[in-house]
């Protein structure tokens, strides 16, 4: 594979984890109304969701009710969710550095590799703490096992275009 080639599929990974940061954080804005919308629509006639996945049709019940009373009494409690969507915006601008120059911007992609490794003992000490269900938590641990995958494979190309880089500087 040429460099020119890799260098193409560093960007495509590049983007492909940028956009699922972003839509990652644009979701966590409209919280309250996301939750009504999906609480609905697994609560309507048609939904087989009561009868053959209760116990997420009664988490997600659940969770708009917290979100609904949050935002009708003390709506200053879902300005958490607008920092955590800021926070997602801010990484995923973050991994411009190794789309423009990834060999001298790796760590940027090891940094995600970490923070996405930290999801694994955040979600397994915070859940229990605040009354997560367990396999909510196996699923928020699924964005750190999913989102390492893209950075695993970026990092391994990003060595190898350093490799072909310095290989043709001592030529």
């Amino acid at each position: 594979m040429s460099e020119r080639a890799l260098l193409r599929r560093i960007r495509v990974w590049l983007v492909v984890f940028i956009v699922c940061l972003v839509l990652s954080g644009l979701t966590a804005f409209p919280l309250v109304h996301e939750l009504r919308w999906t609480d609905d629509l697994l609560m309507s006639s048609a939904s087989p969701a009561p009868e053959h996945f209760p116990a997420l049709t009664e988490w997600i019940t659940r969770v708009r009710t917290g979100l609904d009373e949050a935002d009708a009494k003390h709506p200053f409690l879902l300005y958490g969710t607008d920092w955590l969507a800021f926070a997602h915006l801010v990484i995923a601008v973050a991994f411009y550095g190794p789309y423009r120059d990834p060999v001298r911007n790796i760590w940027v992609i090891e940094f995600g590799m970490i923070a996405c490794a930290g999801i694994i003992p955040l979600a397994l000490i915070c859940g229990p703490i605040r009354d997560i269900p367990f396999w909510w938590t196996v699923i928020d641990m699924s964005f750190g096992v999913f989102g390492v995958i893209p950075l695993l494979l970026v990092r391994r190309m990003i060595k190898r275009l350093e490799g072909m880089r310095e290989g043709s500087a001592t030529v």
